[in-house]
């Protein structure tokens, strides 16, 4: 899709087609061309095993997207974490007299959130789904949560201990679920508008094809897609996947898993 001079592509790809996607994604621009944002969400698999809630992961996403695509742009006065934790309240308010949101695998996700102008660039990141900035001079600059990769892969191996100690606790990683506090804890930032020509958010789904099969880096990666598109890269990501028989790459890991990529050229 085009407006004015910005340019933007979305592609989003469940990991099974009986399965629905569990990725959310949406871009706003509008017809001036000046601003616009962009949400992208990478909802958490539940385990089989009840969680105390009625509703499915992709209602979650929905709810918490729409919630985050509208607010960023009606209250430009608020801060982009400001705005991720008014939009999980909603979301929260949205089912909180039906489920149980203490639970500690409720419904929810990892966050990317921008929000642009004609004088700036904000951004948000939780979790493991990564946001690029591109320069000017066409440098690539990764936006990362790092807390989940910095948690003992021990303690990951183990459903038990993630869910008790790590998940949205001191010393884990977090989520946006139902604690609007959480958005304190988001990575955050604003670039000059004139230091950013390009924005790509990915999902892990998507991302590894740097973080697990290591077939490039960031900057490579944002290259395939400028070049080929968001689905070139997901469809070597899948080519990947499928190769990997004996799980050198993947290990425990999901053999394919929902993968996002949404490119914005400001």
């Amino acid at each position: 899709m085009q407006t004015g001079r910005m340019r933007s592509e979305l592609i989003s790809v469940a990991g099974d087609p009986a399965r629905p996607d569990e990725d959310y994604a949406a871009v706003g621009l509008p017809a001036s061309g000046q601003g616009g944002s962009l949400v992208v969400l990478d909802g958490v698999t539940p385990p089989p095993e009840p969680a105390g809630c009625l509703h499915s992961v992709p209602w979650f996403t929905a709810r918490l997207g729409g919630a985050l695509s509208e607010l960023s742009v009606s209250r430009r006065d608020l801060t982009l974490q400001e705005v991720l934790g008014r939009a999980i309240s909603r979301t929260a308010d949205a089912h909180r007299a039906t489920c149980d949101l203490s639970h500690p695998r409720t419904p929810q996700a990892t966050v990317v959130l921008a929000r642009w102008s004609p004088d700036s660039v904000e951004y948000l990141v939780l979790s493991d789904s990564v946001l690029l900035t591109e320069s000017p001079s066409g440098a690539v600059v990764p936006v990362l949560d790092d807390r989940l990769s910095l948690v003992p892969r021990a303690a990951l191996t183990s459903h038990a201990v993630t869910d008790a100690t790590l998940r949205n606790k001191e010393g884990g990683f977090f989520t946006a679920a139902a604690d609007p506090s959480v958005a304190a804890r988001a990575v955050t930032g604003t670039l000059p508008r004139a230091a950013v020509r390009s924005l790509t958010a990915l999902t892990d789904g998507a991302t590894r094809w740097v973080e697990k099969f290591r077939r490039g880096d960031w900057a490579d990666l944002h290259a395939l897609v400028r070049e080929e598109g968001g689905q070139a890269l997901i469809d070597r990501v899948r080519a990947l996947e499928t190769a990997d028989t004996d799980r050198e790459f993947l290990g425990r890991s999901k053999r394919h898993d929902d993968a996002t990529v949404v490119h914005i050229e400001l």
